[in-house]
């Protein structure tokens, strides 16, 4: 198989094509025949060994890719629910893996799309960030109907899934946060927003709105600015840092004066302790995709341009999700 390796920790330079013996799937795993793999910021901190000290992180050589969209190829002994040629989506075992023509992973973390008119390059950009804005805003945010919710970071990979999710769960509203340079493209998307704002005009630019729910993958300024949007009750989600402050605190003596949570949410710290959730959440994001409510815009590069596509991810320079496809 094909697989797109990061041959060591460093700029995007470091990915190359590589030739490796497919895979075939163990107990309890399905081998996909990849069409496309997800480029998400995660990859990027893996690629530049942005935790590289930390235990049971991937160390080069390293196949990146948490996602990828194909074919069934093979079942491994035991499973079900599945059948050689149907279409599926499928978030990685270990948060890499994906950029391959070849994939394995645990079917347990597949989802049939089968029988969807739906793009494999969407499905595979939506579906499993959509499931883990399910989530996130059942299981860490305990949404009810009726609540409104801010995310930071409105257009960002992770981020774009909220607002379907939300309104698919009965959020009341839901608002966008963006950098000016954004605001052109978040009033074009087809995203389920009330209202997109620049982020540097906070909290002015909400006119006294508050949110009983915000999530925040961009971290830094905005993230102490959202302490002051909040109502008794409100929570917060921090659910990244791609604005890359790693020094930022949030002053917890606010937590209590305002009567506000805090709680983080890490899909891969999360899914292993509680697996259940994971089959009700990727059902609802396949749901929210058909619906619509998750329709962003996407970049394919072929594999050989994997370097290229990361660049284009460190320089912010788009408004949806990098998508890498095997050359033909």
């Amino acid at each position: 198989m094909k697989a797109v390796q990061a041959t060591a920790f460093g700029d995007p330079s470091v990915l190359s094509v590589v030739d490796l013996p497919d895979p075939a799937p163990g107990p309890g795993e399905i081998a996909i025949d990849v069409t496309h793999s997800a480029v998400g910021l995660i990859d990027v901190f893996f690629r530049k060994g942005q935790f590289k000290d930390q235990p049971g992180m991937p160390q080069p050589p390293v196949t990146l890719g948490l996602e990828v969209a194909g074919t069934v190829r093979e079942l491994g002994e035991g499973v079900t629910g599945f059948g050689v040629g149907e279409k599926v989506v499928s978030m990685s075992g270990t948060g890499t893996g994906g950029y391959a023509s070849v994939h394995v992973g645990p079917a347990a973390k597949a989802i049939s799309i089968e029988g969807y008119d739906l793009d494999p390059a969407l499905a595979v950009s939506v579906v499993p960030n959509a499931a883990m804005a399910h989530v996130a805003l059942t299981r860490i945010a305990h949404l009810v109907p009726g609540e409104r919710v801010l995310v930071h970071g409105a257009l960002g990979g992770f981020a774009a899934a909220f607002p379907g999710i939300a309104r698919q769960l009965g959020a009341s509203r839901v608002v966008g946060t963006v950098r000016a340079s954004k605001l052109a493209a978040a009033s074009a998307t087809k995203l389920p927003y009330d209202q997109v704002v620049d982020s540097a005009d906070l909290p002015g630019a909400l006119g006294g709105q508050q949110f009983d729910v915000v999530v925040d993958a961009v971290g830094g300024a905005v993230r102490t600015q959202s302490l002051e949007l909040m109502p008794p009750g409100g929570r917060l989600i921090v659910g990244g840092n791609a604005g890359g402050d790693w020094a930022h605190q949030v002053d917890t003596n606010q937590l209590w004066l305002r009567n506000i949570a805090v709680a983080g949410f890490n899909a891969g710290a999360y899914l292993p302790a509680h697996p259940e959730v994971v089959r009700p959440a990727l059902e609802a994001a396949v749901r929210a995709v058909v619906a619509g409510l998750a329709d962003v815009e996407i970049d394919v590069f072929p594999f050989s341009q994997a370097a290229a596509a990361h660049e284009r991810m460190e320089n912010r320079d788009l408004n949806g999700r990098i998508v890498l496809a095997p050359d033909a």
